[in-house]
């Protein structure tokens, strides 16, 4: 597109994005900057409906942004305009994580409340994936003896997670075993991930646990468990009623078909599990329309960040909004959210 048409279209979608109505071209003719004739923008506009950036929704009203259109804002009318606004949002995020610290002291407390914060702040639905830890290793297991016949394992996962399973040994087991078991399997297992533990190795571990077989099998099927339960993704959401506002989602089959996946989460939980696979560190995606995996959002656009509180360990943070979402500020935040993030956990 050559620079008259790039200018209307992004007056289109900046007009658009603020009022939701469709754009007519005496409404563009009034921007300062073209100093066109409404027939010039007519003509123009046409070109710009043609070659797909906007549609007319219904004959006679103004255009409105295509998903296309939309597209080619956020990846080329955006890129000098979102590092100033991170600039002009630093001060507004420091205030955000004094609250963020104050009111939360555990991860799943603190990711809790940067999703009401962007959603506060956006007026759009977040989303906020619990981290993940890739390849969680071993750290530590302890064997505890409750009575005769049953044992604590206190079982510590890479990321400081702790689990605690009760096994049932179905056999007399002395004190002196227990602190041997504890030696032979932190021997073997410590520092590793549930791949790298083969059945060769759990032989080996039998042979030296004194005949108490059944005891390393039932201790390695509890940290399988362990490890398995930390792999369920844990999605928190917040902000749906926000999408209420927006009359272009509030028909009544598509509200609660938005607002069931955000409560049911099986389809963000999808999304959220390839996101993160993709491993694009830090990478800010946005989603619109047609583009997004998830069907009840293809009226929406989606814009997703992955954060990271050390090495291997991350999430992604989502803002959904309407196609008309305010991009900058939605970027914005994001990346000051990351940023901030950042910074609180490498204090810690």
């Amino acid at each position: 597109m050559d620079e008259r048409k790039i200018k209307i279209l992004n007056a289109i979608i900046q007009t658009y994005l603020y009022t939701g109505e469709p754009v007519g071209s005496r409404t563009i003719s009034k921007f300062t900057d073209l100093n066109l004739s409404s027939a010039t923008i007519r003509n123009e506009m046409s070109d710009l409906e043609e070659m797909g950036y906007i549609v007319q929704p219904h004959t006679s009203a103004g255009r409105i942004p295509s998903d296309k259109g939309y597209r080619f804002y956020v990846d080329n009318m955006m890129k000098e305009k979102v590092d100033s606004m991170v600039k002009e949002k630093v001060a507004e995020v420091d205030e955000m994580k004094n609250v963020m610290l104050e009111k939360a002291d555990k991860i799943d407390q603190m990711l809790k409340q940067v999703a009401k914060l962007l959603a506060a702040n956006t007026n759009y639905a977040t989303m906020i994936s619990a981290p993940q830890y890739k390849g969680k290793k071993l750290r530590f297991i302890q064997l505890s003896r409750v009575d005769d016949t049953q044992i604590l394992a206190v079982i510590m996962i890479e990321g400081n997670i702790i689990k605690n399973k009760l096994i049932d040994t179905a056999e007399m087991i002395a004190e002196e075993d227990v602190v041997k078991l504890n030696l032979v399997l932190n021997t073997f297992l410590q520092g590793l991930s549930l791949s790298e533990i083969n059945m060769e190795m759990i032989g080996r571990m039998k042979q030296q646990a004194a005949g108490h077989n059944k005891i390393i099998s039932d201790v390695i099927d509890a940290i399988a468990s362990a490890i398995q339960e930390e792999d369920d993704l844990e999605i928190y959401t917040t902000g749906a009623t926000n999408l209420l506002k927006y009359p272009e989602l509030s028909d009544t089959q598509k509200v609660s078909e938005l607002i069931y996946t955000l409560e049911e989460k099986k389809a963000l939980t999808d999304f959220v599990a390839e996101r993160l696979e993709k491993d694009d560190k830090n990478a800010i995606q946005v989603y619109i329309g047609a583009e997004s995996p998830v069907n009840s959002m293809k009226d929406c656009s989606i814009v997703t960040a992955t954060y990271e509180l050390e090495e291997g360990v991350s999430g992604t943070i989502g803002i959904i909004g309407p196609k008309r979402m305010d991009y900058q500020k939605v970027v914005g935040n994001l990346q000051t959210m990351m940023e901030q993030l950042d910074k609180i956990y490498k204090k810690k």
